[in-house]
């Protein structure tokens, strides 16, 4: 299989814009970031463009009204321009999560579904799957071209294999997956949105692999696609820059954030159990991290990526407000105007085929 060939609706020709701000590690009962009007005017304060919004609960969109109503989209979207923001993308990574649980996981991730489906798994995923199809519609009546989400997780024990892994679990695990996202995909293709799959360790995707044995559980569907986070792949020790070239016609969002991979003789990949500070792989600050973005943003704009370059703000030293602070500057610094023509055009020369072949030194047709 080619993943880079693979075909995916275009989305708007704008190229890359940015800085935007997703806003799921910053929402609070407390003022600025209370209510929709009141963080889109901080992150407008900040110097950001656009917020992604996370949909768990009602505080910065009601999905199911959002889902049926264009008045009150047209509502939200008037909130956000008046602060001087737009809309970039919606997020559904919890709801995602919730499509595909192992029971091993039941009890951590319960509390990401309403009180009276907790303690009923088959009824929570139903549930998770009409968020997903509510957001696609709540994209479409947005005016947006791209999705955030998780793909959940049904083989993320079996992540090692030890011990060995039974003939066909692998298989029968992303036959699983497909099955419940095939009918979500759907959904988005009707509304003509690109479902983005964080690629994201806990998720069953989380790296190229994965994610190629998903796009073949699911016929190589037109909507799946990939939210691209570099520092979920420097953890994992990849190439992120050669992830780009490999999966660019599948890459339709884009978090910005940094990250770093410091092994020493006691821990690497794995962590050793320790907390985020002490762990050899660490989420950063943008810009206190490894991660090369201007090579990203170049690769990005070589390849015509059309979307929004969206702060994630995950650091295990830096206060989240320093970050925000530092990020949009950081964003605009490494915004790429794509060049419309030849540095060296000054020096070309008329031509046509009879000129072409005198300088090969071919006769005349």
């Amino acid at each position: 299989m080619n993943p880079e060939h693979s075909p995916v609706n275009p989305t708007s020709q704008a190229g890359l814009r940015g800085p935007g701000i997703f806003l799921a590690q910053f929402m609070s009962a407390e003022a600025p970031f209370d209510t929709l009007a009141n963080i889109a005017q901080w992150a407008a304060s900040q110097g950001y463009k656009a917020i992604q919004l996370p949909t768990l609960g009602t505080q910065y969109i009601d999905l199911a009204r959002a889902a049926e109503s264009q008045e009150y989209c047209d509502e939200l979207k008037a909130v956000c321009a008046k602060a001087g923001v737009e809309i970039s993308e919606l997020s559904t990574h919890l709801q995602g999560q919730l499509v595909a649980v192992h029971p091993a996981f039941d009890a951590l991730f319960d509390d990401f579904a309403p009180a009276h489906l907790r303690g009923q798994p088959q009824a929570r995923t139903e549930w998770a799957i009409e968020q997903l199809k509510l957001a696609a519609r709540a994209s479409q009546r947005l005016g947006l071209k791209a999705h955030a989400t998780f793909s959940g997780a049904l083989l993320w024990p079996y992540i090692y294999p030890w011990p060995q892994r039974p003939s066909g679990l692998v298989e029968q695990g992303f036959a699983e997956l497909a099955k419940r996202w095939l009918p979500i995909l759907d959904c988005f293709e009707e509304a003509g949105v690109d479902l983005c799959y964080e690629i994201h360790p806990g998720e069953d995707l989380h790296d190229g692999a994965s994610f190629e044995r998903f796009l073949e559980a699911v016929d190589h569907h037109p909507r799946a696609a990939i939210l691209y986070d570099p520092s979920h792949l420097l953890l994992q020790q990849m190439d992120y820059l050669g992830f780009i070239d490999r999966y660019h016609a599948r890459i339709r969002m884009f978090h910005v954030k940094d990250a770093e991979f410091r092994p020493d003789a006691r821990s690497g990949v794995y962590g050793g159990y320790q907390g985020w500070v002490e762990r050899p792989g660490r989420f950063r600050s943008l810009g206190d991290g490894q991660i090369d973005f201007k090579s990203i943003f170049s690769k990005l704009t070589q390849y015509d990526f059309s979307g929004w370059a969206v702060l994630e703000w995950e650091c295990c030293l830096k206060d989240s407000a320093q970050g925000a602070a530092e990020g949009a500057a950081f964003i605009e610094r490494h915004m790429i105007s794509k060049t419309q023509k030849a540095f060296d055009d000054f020096a070309s020369v008329q031509s046509d085929e009879g000129f072409n072949r005198r300088l090969l030194g071919l006769p005349e047709a």
